[in-house]
């Protein structure tokens, strides 16, 4: 497990996007294991000015995203295949029909995360982007999901649905259930890039990296994969 530590939000993004443009550059074909939320933004941004300012090319890329809400359609504004286009997909050169996430409106979910767990085995992601949560969650495997869990509905924590709430008009929006890759699936990856930032996720960074592997804290399970690399501000690797 690889810990780079950087000064701030700014850099970590500039730090993890340098590692997927690599990776890129290096296999043109590449698989990307993609994730949401605020963390990877950053990253995201400097990838595309780096499409339109020195021309790496996506277009014989392909992706898998970790999640998706039930019940939230792909041109919804909070759905996670919205935020992917308007994150990244609108501003590079991939050819979206080899972008993949999980439907979040499919009528049978578990035939659905059936389907997606037979994508995954072929489309291997050669770098899996992760956040992490406080509680250590990764995707939405919450604490105490079983380290062989593949893509499964999964029922939100409280918690979830209260911190994803900012994004709504009101709590009562929120979904109340995602598909999401299990663990299993994130730990097939080739690599994994991690970006972490925040005192908040202070605790979860030293657990996952010194602490005992446990479905307790998920992202602990990490530590059993060979090619990690955890990139943090300072305020994340505050306890290390």
């Amino acid at each position: 497990m690889k810990v780079i530590i950087t000064e701030n939000y700014a850099e970590m993004s500039q730090k993890a996007a340098e590692i997927i443009i690599e990776i890129v550059k290096n296999n043109p074909n590449a698989v990307l294991g993609l994730a949401t939320g605020s963390s990877p933004i950053g990253t995201y941004q400097n990838m595309i000015k780096d499409h339109q300012e020195n021309g790496t090319s996506y277009k014989n890329v392909s992706s898998v995203n970790l999640d998706e809400y039930v019940s939230l359609t792909a041109d919804h504004d909070q759905s996670y295949a919205y935020f992917m286009r308007t994150n990244l997909f609108d501003h590079i050169d991939i050819d979206q029909k080899n972008t993949n996430l999980p439907n979040g409106v499919a009528s049978d979910l578990q035939a659905e995360c059936d389907r997606y767990n037979k994508l995954l085995e072929t489309l291997v992601p050669d770098v899996q982007v992760l956040g992490l949560g406080s509680n250590g969650h990764i995707g939405f495997n919450e604490p105490n999901t079983p380290f062989d869990a593949v893509t499964h509905p999964v029922k939100l924590t409280e918690n979830t649905i209260k911190d994803n709430s900012r994004l709504f008009n009101s709590i009562d929006e929120v979904p109340r259930q995602a598909l999401s890759m299990g663990i299993k699936n994130i730990m097939q990856a080739k690599s994994i890039l991690m970006v972490v930032s925040g005192k908040n996720k202070a605790e979860a960074v030293k657990g996952m990296v010194q602490g005992k592997i446990t479905p307790e804290l998920p992202a602990s399970v990490l530590q059993l994969h060979p090619f990690v690399t955890i990139v943090c501000d300072k305020d994340a690797a505050s306890l290390l």
